[in-house]
């Protein structure tokens, strides 16, 4: 612990500075302001944030895109929230979102705070936080996600489960380990409930984002041959992440590929291209998706699924062996951060323009005061 967080803790400071999201809308519903500061209960610790990761679903959680009202890209509502703003009821995981609220689902912190004596080998420990927390066990598909169900890491401290918290011994920056928790996390995750194995043929859409190349990078961990889809001017750069072949967004990978050349579609994008993804798999073969950037609806024939035996899966909850895993990784350097910009936790409303930009290769990262 540095001599600034014993002091904050000595001295019980009162207030921190925080972006609080106040409801659906624009830019202008991140406000960034004085706000009490977290005081940790049983069971919980306190975090000192010192990077806070920028993902898809806190531009979602504001705009009320989990809505089930809502049929277009992520894009197209951002556009529509800053011309007139309309608040969703159900625009949270399509049930109401608990306005205001300090989001921020990617945290890299230190922890200054315990409450319980059994969680004090903690203290000072340089830690991640598993967003995506399962209060039934794992054995239960329910979860709750820090940031969108409760305060989250846009903020100078934020209090969260020690069960959640896990300590990382490795040379890589606070903002480096500020990429990982939710892009990582959700690739891990995608790619252990579709049992990717060795030699597996892997098409990753949406590669050059952060759970894109985050899938390209655990794919090619696990030894399959990955090939990937991004914009034009990005093919380089993913590339570079050790694809077999990465074909332009705007060509027919259908007609580049053939059908029946792919064990597993790992697919964030869906929207119009969706329907030609299954024509890809093999007879037996796999369909894994946690995002819908490009539109949520779809059509496609039923026939490419079940005279073909597919399988498709749907990932939210994060399975229990997926962030020790990830912890693993990072400490035997096996993966390595994307990082591409750092913004003061004041200037969100750019990094968030930035990223929906789309012109990015990684992970935007706040750091607070």
């Amino acid at each position: 612990m540095n001599q600034t967080d014993r002091f904050a803790v000595r001295q019980g400071v009162a207030t921190m500075k925080a972006v609080v999201t106040t409801g659906n809308g624009g830019y202008d519903r991140l406000v960034y302001r004085d706000v009490p500061r977290p005081v940790p209960g049983p069971g919980e610790v306190l975090i000192r944030v010192l990077a806070a990761g920028v993902n898809n679903t806190e531009i979602n959680t504001r705009l009320g895109w989990y809505s089930s009202g809502v049929t277009s890209a992520t894009s197209a509502v951002a556009d529509e929230q800053e011309k007139a703003a309309v608040e969703r009821s159900d625009g949270g995981w399509n049930k109401a979102t608990p306005f205001p609220l300090i989001q921020g689902t990617d945290c890299c912190g230190r922890v200054v705070e315990a409450f319980d004596g059994a969680n004090q080998g903690l203290i000072g420990r340089r830690v991640l936080v598993r967003a995506c927390m399962r209060p039934a066990g794992f054995a239960s598909m329910e979860n709750v996600w820090m940031a969108s169900d409760f305060d989250g890491a846009f903020a100078q401290f934020v209090k969260v489960p020690a069960r959640d918290v896990f300590a990382v011994d490795c040379n890589w920056s606070d903002v480096d380990l500020a990429t990982i928790p939710c892009s990582y996390a959700t690739a891990e995750n995608m790619l252990h409930r579709a049992s990717l194995g060795e030699g597996e043929r892997v098409l990753v859409t949406g590669a050059s984002g952060g759970v894109g190349s985050a899938v390209v990078q655990l794919a090619r961990r696990r030894g399959a041959r990955v090939t990937a889809i991004t914009s034009r001017d990005k093919m380089a750069a993913v590339t570079g992440l050790g694809c077999a072949r990465v074909i332009a967004r705007d060509d027919d990978a259908l007609a580049l590929l053939g059908e029946e050349s792919v064990d597993l579609v790992v697919d964030n994008v869906a929207g119009p291209g969706f329907a030609s993804l299954l024509r890809l798999l093999r007879r037996g073969g796999r369909y894994v998706s946690s995002g819908a950037i490009a539109g949520p609806l779809v059509s496609f024939d039923m026939r490419d699924l079940y005279l073909k035996d597919l399988t498709l899966i749907g990932c939210t909850a994060w399975d229990e062996p997926v962030f020790p895993n990830l912890v693993s990784y990072i400490e035997r350097g096996e993966i390595r951060p994307l990082v591409a910009g750092v913004f003061p936790l004041e200037k969100i409303a750019e990094a968030q323009r930035q990223f929906l930009a789309k012109r990015h290769v990684g992970n935007f990262v706040l750091v607070p005061p």
